[in-house]
């Protein structure tokens, strides 16, 4: 699975289990801000998120997942589809390919990121996850494929706490997410409108991949998880990377 710290729509959506029948799960998240591969999808400002997949005993899952920015309802909103496939590969090792449709509704600005992506995941136990993208475009002209790789580690610690890191690399989106485009000064700047506001970017140093990663503790007790991120990204990126830190609480159902 690919790395997205904040974006729980992928967080909390298809993550298969072991269970011999079909199986219904949902939940709900807040997070501080949605970041997708090290880089800043909304301002930071409280995202809400709602999450669901069901998973058969033959290995399919189907998930679905939409989220909006408390402050502005319905402006930088995310949804996305999900349809997946795993197998045991031994004991102790799974793969998973996988599908996945993202759209923006509510911001005609945020539409030209449209995408979809194609996975495959090798597992090994809840502990180590490797995964290789395919991504592609599905509005505007660029519909170049771009790829991804990422790593993720996960261990669990005493008193429900456990720590994760990650790392990853992918080749920008053609725009990656720039909402509108202005005159900053004497140079030509990119920016999101939100709030009836504008919030310009300086445009970044072009480059045909970037860096990203993140370092997180989480606490989990039954049905909730309390999750605090540090969040890196290339300097390549600076001008559209996340915050440093980003906070999440999700209750599952």
């Amino acid at each position: 699975m690919r790395i997205a710290v904040a974006s729980l729509s992928m967080a909390i959506a298809v993550t298969p289990t072991h269970a011999q029948t079909s199986n219904l799960n949902g939940a709900v998240a807040l997070s501080s801000q949605l970041v997708d591969r090290g880089l800043a999808i909304t301002p930071v400002t409280p995202f809400l998120q709602a999450a669901g997949s069901w998973t058969s005993a033959n290995g399919w899952v189907l998930g679905l997942s939409a989220g909006t920015p408390l402050r502005s309802t319905g402006h930088g909103s995310e949804a996305l589809a999900q349809v997946g496939h795993y197998w045991s590969l031994a004991d102790d090792w799974r793969m998973q390919a996988g599908l996945v449709y993202y759209t923006y509704p509510g911001n005609a600005r945020a539409r030209a990121f449209d995408r979809a992506e194609a996975s495959i995941n090798w597992m090994y136990r809840d502990v180590l996850t490797f995964g290789l993208s395919a991504i592609r475009l599905t509005r505007g002209s660029n519909h170049q494929p771009r790829g991804a790789a990422d790593v993720d580690f996960h261990w669990p610690l005493p008193a429900h706490f456990s720590v994760s890191a990650g790392v990853g690399v992918a080749q920008p989106l053609s725009t990656t997410p720039y909402y509108g485009s202005s005159t900053y000064g004497s140079h030509e700047a990119w920016g999101y409108y939100y709030g009836g506001g504008y919030y310009p970017y300086r445009r970044p140093r072009t480059s045909s991949y970037y860096g990203y990663g993140h370092l997180g503790l989480a606490w989990t007790y039954q049905a909730w998880r309390v999750e605090l991120d540090r969040v890196a990204t290339d300097p390549s990126q600076r001008s559209l990377a996340a915050a440093p830190w980003v906070a999440t609480i999700a209750w599952s159902f």
